[in-house]
């Protein structure tokens, strides 16, 4: 677990302010007072700045500071907001042969553990056999992706097309419901598809590719 590295999104433009703690976000309305920014109509004004820009006008009669419209600035506030951590597992035979399960298995629980840290939400795609399967819907319980992981069956065929497929329409749904929301996606697999899409007879590895495109 300690090899593994702590996963950033980058600047997000959007987002909501305080529900996560990986992405930083601005121009949010709370958060952290960042820097000041000179604006003429201020409304969340930085009097720190506004009144080190004012001080070479002096003061009034009255000892009060000369405050011009040029001197007015304005609190950038920064924050952070969540993710939702989408992870894709292979769960054929050939990811059980070799340890590689366990490697895989130890890394997502790694993952998960940084989740839980960042309070981020996380969703379980596993795929096996003939179909792909979301075996856990978008949540905060870590303790339920742990669960799910750790009784997740291995063996037989890799019908990765159709794992790329069921991602896709699953972040459409997301970012459809959800425009704002910061999403990463994980998969882990071997890439060794040998199963066609469900009702279909075509070319395993094209159609692969395809789905890889189009997500």
């Amino acid at each position: 677990p300690q090899q593994i590295k702590q996963l950033r999104l980058g600047k997000q433009e959007k987002g909501t302010a305080g529900s996560g703690r990986r992405n930083p976000i601005s121009g949010t309305k709370s958060g952290h007072y960042s820097r000041a920014i000179k604006t003429d109509k201020p409304n969340d004004i930085a009097l720190d700045a506004t009144l080190r820009a004012s001080a070479p006008n002096g003061k009034d009669t009255d000892g009060k500071p000369i405050i011009h419209l040029d001197n007015l600035r304005q609190k950038v506030r920064t924050s952070t907001t969540d993710t939702l951590i989408l992870f894709v597992v292979d769960a054929s035979g050939s990811m059980a042969a070799r340890q590689r399960m366990e490697a895989v298995k130890g890394t997502v629980l790694a993952l998960l553990t940084d989740a839980y840290q960042q309070r981020d939400r996380v969703g379980v795609i596993a795929f096996r056999g003939t179909q792909a399967e979301l075996i856990l819907s978008p949540t905060r319980s870590v303790e339920l992706a742990e669960k799910q992981l750790q009784r997740l069956p291995t063996g037989g065929r890799t019908p990765l097309a159709h794992a790329l497929v069921l991602t896709h329409e699953t972040l459409y749904r997301i970012q459809r419901d959800q425009p704002e929301q910061a999403t990463l996606l994980i998969i882990l697999s071997d890439g060794k598809a040998n199963v066609s899409l469900p009702d279909s007879n075509g070319d395993v590895w094209e159609q692969a590719t395809a789905s890889a495109q189009k997500l």
